[in-house]
Parts: C-alpha cells; sequence; structure tokens
C-alpha cells in the first residue's frame, strides 16, 4: 500500500504539472474558442477517458515498451503530428461565406472522439506515465501495476478538475467573442499546428 507522505508528494508534484498550461488545456481551450463551452467540456472529457488507457498501458507495461522501441515511438509520434495537422488545415478552411462568419461546430459526438484521439497520440503523455509515474512506485508497497493505477487514477482527477477550469475559461472568451468567429477559427488553426509542431519534437529521451 502506498504510503501517506508519498501519496501527499505525489499529489503536490502532480498539482504543481497540471497547473501549468500543457498540449491537453491548449486543445481544450481551441476547441473551446471555436465552439463554445458545451463543446470544450466534452473534449476535456473525451482527453481524460484516453488518460484511462495510457494508466492502463502503464499498468500493463506497454508505456515502457513504446518508449523503449523506436519504431513503435515514432509511430505514435507522426500519427498524433498527422492528426493535429489535419486538425489544424481543417480550422483554417473549414467555411466560407455565411459559413465563416459562424464558427464551424462539430457534433459533440465528434468532439469526444477527437478528444481521446489526441491524447492517444500525444507521445508525451506515455513519456510522462514513464518517467513520473515510477518515481513513486515503491516496490515494498506492494504490487507495482496496482501502485501505477492508484496514482495513475489520482492524477486523472486532478488533471480533470484543471481541465473543466481551462473548458470553462475557453467558453467564456467564446461567449464574448462569437462576432469573431474567423479570428478565433484561425487562432484555433494556429494551436493545433502548434501541437502538431510540439509533437514532432517530442524525443524519446
Amino acid at each position: 500500500m502506498i504510503s501517506w507522505t508519498t501519496f501527499v508528494f505525489f499529489v503536490s508534484a502532480s498539482l504543481a504539472l497540471v497547473l501549468i498550461p500543457g498540449p491537453n488545456h491548449l486543445y481544450i481551450m481551441a476547441r473551446g474558442l471555436s465552439q463554445g463551452r458545451a463543446a470544450a467540456l466534452v473534449s476535456a472529457v473525451g482527453v481524460e477517458v484516453a488518460t484511462l488507457v495510457h494508466i492502463a498501458a502503464a499498468a500493463a507495461g506497454l508505456s515502457y515498451v513504446i518508449a523503449r522501441s523506436a519504431t513503435l515511438f515514432a509511430i505514435v509520434k507522426w500519427a498524433g503530428v498527422a492528426y493535429l495537422v489535419y486538425l489544424g488545415i481543417r480550422a483554417f478552411t473549414g467555411g466560407d461565406g455565411a459559413a465563416a462568419r459562424t464558427p464551424e461546430r462539430q457534433p459533440l459526438r465528434k468532439v469526444f472522439l477527437e478528444g481521446v484521439v489526441v491524447n492517444l497520440l500525444n507521445p508525451k503523455v506515455t513519456l510522462y506515465f514513464l518517467a513520473f509515474l515510477p518515481q513513486f512506485v515503491r516496490p515494498e508497497a506492494g504490487s507495482p501495476a496496482a501502485q501505477i493505477v492508484v496514482l495513475g487514477l489520482t492524477l486523472l482527477a486532478l488533471g480533470t478538475l484543471s481541465d473543466i477550469v481551462y473548458a470553462f475559461a475557453a467558453g467564456a472568451l467564446s461567449d464574448r467573442l462569437t462576432s469573431r468567429a474567423r479570428a478565433l477559427r484561425r487562432l484555433s488553426g494556429v494551436v493545433y499546428l502548434g501541437l502538431g509542431v510540439a509533437t514532432a519534437f517530442t524525443g524519446r529521451k
């Protein structure tokens, strides 16, 4: 069983990490700016559902395998880059005329699935679970896999709260800037492309 000292230290370190704006926050903000609060919240749910998959993969040792394999890591990385670039290009080219005055509104089911895919294809998350979580796993405290699950779920809870804050902030900004739909769509495109570039420079080390 994880000691309270280790757990409190983990929570403190995790809070410091989740409060810093990261790729997931930027994605949620971009979605919220382009489509409003509901879409931002749904995208946040999609991101954290993907985090559940990362937790399971880390507990099963798959994160370690991917991070150690140049080929598998490259596949995940470049699939993520391609998907983010696709979202960016779509944001820039989607809609003209009347459509250009109104942000493109994707069905919430599609927004959810995009959130899942974006986080699943984020190699930084794999490295995060490989480099950060193991620092708090103690062999003498029981099953390492069980400890990873507990720590991962704790991180997921903290991340969800952080995502919700960003989603509401993006929704509020979107409500005030709806008259600048074209600018919002282009801003979302810039964020997506920026995330794609950042992912492209993610290294295994």
